[in-house]
């Protein structure tokens, strides 16, 4: 059993939680959020769009299957930190350390440790999700060791707020690559590749710190992918000559990032987009409309989201801090497609005359486990009659 050291969670409202540390014993700062989720903790911490944040598991039981490969959504944790009731010393599946040297990595606590990345453990994890609900995101400090509770506590409160912050720029890659890895076949019935002729369409994915089960899926259907840094020029975009544009979820607040917003709208009426999370509010941004932080914002793995269209409910996976603002969109060329039922905002929107759409969810995961991968069907339909 790992020892563990005392650990401090200090919020800039002055509540401090005192627990035990897992992973690594250092200290970390971002604004403090919680997930639903009861299992996905590696999908979780490997999102890009948990850069500067420090998360916290409403579930009081992690760690339980310990960590494999096949589950990451990037090449490194991307949380700041993590926030856990109970932390399994024991983990127990079949998959645990694949891809991985078993000898090295068999717990999350070590998963943590090898990536630099502090936990907190043993604290009232209710209790932190009801100041959340109650006050709404507040910053934070998670310090391992040694440690001066008012000093911390002091610290807290001079984090930087996520609004106005561009955090794609520090996760998106650097360099352009090709992607050609199909989806997981976990048990269930793989997507199927769609009619495509011999030249398969080229999807250019913008990568505001896309996952990679997006791309997975749309190399699944029978896509060539290519990914470009956020900063790509809608020029340099087009010069790739793609049949399609995806503009991958990301983290932080989408209004300050206007390089992006001045890519999409040269790009809009040149090719299909299809627009995820962050993506989805770039491009709301692009075509007029505004975004709003939300109180404590959406994240978790059993959110009902209508389709406005067919009338379905879909049991869909969120992670989102900010959304559109409903009022703000111009109904003339835009249409709202669905609605987040929990509370009603804006999770998806479609221009009435163009082939762009975009939605406020991960439509890649599968809490449902296939409600929405009609999703990418249809954006692939949607090139595929371009083309013609």
């Amino acid at each position: 059993m790992t020892k563990s050291t005392k650990a401090i969670l200090a919020l800039e409202d002055g509540t401090v939680f005192e627990g035990l540390s897992f992973g690594a014993d250092n200290t970390c700062e971002g604004e403090v959020c919680f997930n639903t989720s009861m299992t996905g903790y590696q999908e979780i911490l490997t999102d890009p769009s948990y850069s500067g944040q420090i998360v916290a598991m409403t579930y009081p039981e992690i760690g339980n299957y310990g960590v494999n490969i096949t589950d990451i959504e990037s090449n490194a944790i991307q949380a700041s930190g993590f926030i856990v009731k109970n932390c399994s010393e024991w983990p127990s599946n079949y998959r645990n350390g694949q891809g991985y040297d078993k000898e090295n990595i068999l717990t999350l606590s070590e998963y943590l440790r090898q990536n630099n990345i502090p936990g907190i453990k043993n604290i009232d994890t209710r209790k932190l999700v009801r100041i959340l609900r109650e006050k709404g995101a507040l910053t934070g400090i998670l310090a391992t060791g040694t440690y001066n509770k008012e000093e911390i506590i002091q610290r807290a409160q001079k984090v930087p707020q996520m609004t106005g912050q561009d955090l794609a720029t520090t996760v998106t890659t650097k360099e352009q690559y090709n992607w050609t890895e199909d989806e997981y076949d976990l048990c269930f019935k793989k997507l199927e590749s769609m009619d495509v002729d011999s030249k398969k369409p080229l999807i250019v994915t913008i990568d505001f710190g896309v996952k990679l089960n997006i791309m997975r899926k749309l190399h699944s259907l029978g896509a060539t992918l290519i990914t470009v840094p956020s900063t790509t020029s809608a020029k340099d975009i087009m010069a790739l000559k793609p049949d399609g544009v995806m503009l991958s979820n990301g983290p932080g607040d989408p209004e300050p990032i206007k390089y992006a917003q001045e890519t999409i709208v040269e790009l809009i009426g040149k090719v299909p987009i299809f627009g995820i999370c962050l993506g989805h509010q770039l491009l709301s941004l692009a075509l007029g409309a505004k975004t709003f932080k939300l109180k404590f914002g959406h994240r978790g793995a059993n959110h009902p989201i209508k389709n406005l269209e067919t009338g379905e409910v879909a049991i869909t996976s969120q992670n989102h801090g900010f959304a559109v603002d409903p009022g703000s969109i111009d109904t003339s060329i835009l249409k709202i497609t669905h609605i987040n039922l929990n509370d009603n905002t804006v999770a998806g929107i479609r221009h009435k005359t163009l082939p762009v759409f975009s939605v406020q969810y991960h439509p890649e995961a599968s809490p449902g486990p296939r409600d929405s991968e009609y999703l990418f069907v249809q954006f692939m339909k949607n090139i595929l009659e371009h083309k013609k």
